[in-house]
């Protein structure tokens, strides 16, 4: 087999429905796109062709480059709406290797968490989050998402506040109100969890906690009873039990 015919298989591979055939022929275009431009080439050709039944390989291939392009980004952008939870995380995962090089794709992924579909909103959420960002925009996005339509969104953006420990007053108010008032058991109980890793608790919320543990729902009892256990160890140092105050 020549090089161009071994190359050519490769690419046709992306188009395969079975995904190791798929992972097998992205891991070998990685390699060869690396060290040869002519295979470049080919490649953001094949980005741009229509008819094809994939297109986010070839995205996640060049976007192991330096500096990929804008057609590329787009690519991986609309393949954070991927169906597969892997293939999402995957292209979520490379996002953040490029943000961390290339600042503008940390505007695109803010823009995308008001903007994008419920996929995508999640997983741009969680790359701001795995940037390890200090900065209060990145902060304003979580807390945007936390008035999110979708549930799965709001709990995406409590997670993510969970590790802002920069995290300011006005900030854990509006946690507090959505473990208070948000409709969907699962963000109440996110919100909890994200309020009590980040640790200075609250009167209002201690009480609201203390009175939780009593409820008679399995998961809301859990939460609280997680909360006030990551409370006490953050605070082992101090008299008596929170529980108990």
């Amino acid at each position: 087999m020549t090089h161009e015919s071994q190359i050519a298989e490769l690419i046709a591979g992306l188009d395969h429905p079975d995904k190791p055939t798929i992972r097998a022929a992205v891991d070998a275009l990685i390699a060869l796109a690396s060290a040869s431009e002519d295979v470049q080439k080919i490649l953001y050709q094949r980005l741009s062709e229509d008819g094809h039944k994939n297109y986010w390989p070839v995205a996640y291939v060049l976007g192991h480059l330096s500096q990929p392009s804008r057609e590329c980004l787009h690519e991986l952008i609309q393949a954070l709406d991927h169906p597969e939870p892997d293939i999402r995380w995957a292209i979520a995962l490379l996002l953040v290797r490029i943000a961390k090089k290339e600042v503008d794709v940390i505007q695109l992924l803010s823009e995308l968490c008001a903007s994008g579909t419920t996929n995508q909103k999640r997983m741009a959420l969680y790359c701001i989050r795995d940037l390890a960002l200090t900065d209060p925009a990145s902060v304003a996005v979580f807390i945007k998402a936390l008035n999110d339509a979708d549930s799965t969104v709001r709990v995406a953006a409590a997670i993510c506040l969970k590790m802002r420990s920069d995290l300011d007053e006005a900030g854990k108010k509006t946690l507090l109100q959505v473990y208070l008032e948000d409709k969907d058991p699962k963000v109440r109980n996110a919100a909890a969890i994200a309020l009590a890793a980040l640790g200075s608790p609250s009167e209002e919320f201690l009480r609201v906690l203390n009175e939780a543990v009593e409820s008679n729902d399995p998961q809301t009892k859990k939460a609280a009873s997680a909360a006030l256990d990551i409370l006490e160890k953050r605070r082992s140092a101090s008299t008596g039990s929170l529980r108990d105050r």
